[in-house]
């Protein structure tokens, strides 16, 4: 499958139970969306509390996943500290059809230079699919090097960079040092001024509740056709989704609008450290008009 084309990506949730349990009839529901939408998944990756799931967990996902026989490329993320056990996870992916990782710097350690370079660079040679190297220093306590991107750009499964720093002075860096290799928004919001420097895509939390409408943003984005009413609505709507640690604004907009049968997050998240849904309910109807009118 060209994955060149394929301009959204969306990190899906894992829906749960009231009891904890996934919840496979919701995720069903949330991957045909997506389908039927045309976007890209990411499953398990940090919005799908990939690191809160143990492996027999994530094996069943991976599994009914891939079970639906969907029409649409399947990323999945790759997380971890210790690189013994994240390699065998990748030789075990290798095993399924899959069409592309993404790869987070690991947690915690923060890693330098070639801290990074020697834990990347093993992963990508037990793949065989493309590898989206992931700079999210909010989570990861540093960011992607750009002396280690340099190291790791020539790479042939190096196919792109997932950006979500938030800074259009640092996009702009990795814009540059990536070479070929494809730059792809973290941050919706940022997709507006990411656009004007090169950025071929949104890795997105927003396009779980909004699929369509995410997507035609995207569009909109790439081609310079946004407003600023509308970058404004958006920047709004997007950054309503993070009025707590994601994945949990998203999985109670899920549920006020009944597209799943619970918020439940997994621990260390907690649903209920959202106490109210009132401006998830607003973004979500002024992102509802502004579809309706474009």
């Amino acid at each position: 499958m060209n994955l060149d084309g394929v301009s959204l990506w969306t990190a899906l949730i894992t829906p749960l139970k009231g009891s904890g349990e996934v919840d496979y009839p919701s995720l069903e529901k949330l991957l045909k969306q997506q389908e039927e939408a045309g976007n890209g998944v990411l499953i398990l990756g940090s919005t799908g509390e990939a690191l809160n799931l143990d492996d027999e967990e994530k094996k069943k996902i991976l599994s009914f996943t891939i079970g639906l026989k969907l029409k649409v490329p399947l990323m999945c993320g790759v997380g971890g500290v210790h690189l013994g056990e994240t390699v065998r996870w990748v030789e075990y992916l290798e095993t399924l059809p899959l069409h592309a990782y993404l790869m987070v710097t690991p947690l915690y350690a923060k890693p330098g230079v070639l801290g990074q370079t020697h834990w990347f660079k093993p992963l990508m040679d037990v793949s065989t699919r493309p590898v989206v190297l992931y700079n999210v220093p909010s989570r990861a306590g540093v960011s992607l090097s750009l002396e280690a991107l340099k190291n790791l750009r020539d790479h042939p499964l190096c196919w792109g960079v997932k950006e979500a720093s938030g800074s259009v002075t640092d996009f702009k860096k990795y814009r540059e040092t990536a070479h070929k290799a494809r730059l792809i928004s973290g941050d919706d919001a940022m997709m507006p001024d990411f656009s004007k420097h090169g950025v071929n895509g949104l890795i997105s939390v927003s396009s779980n509740v909004w699929p369509k409408a995410t997507s035609l943003y995207v569009q909109k984005c790439l081609e310079g056709r946004m407003i600023q009413e509308e970058i404004e609505l958006w920047e709004k709507a997007s950054n309503s989704l993070f009025v707590a640690s994601n994945p949990v604004p998203v999985k109670r907009l899920l549920w006020e609008k009944s597209v799943i049968n619970s918020s439940v997050c997994r621990a260390p998240l907690h649903e209920k450290d959202l106490e109210k849904a009132d401006l998830l309910k607003e973004s979500d109807q002024m992102i509802q008009n502004w579809l309706q009118n474009n």
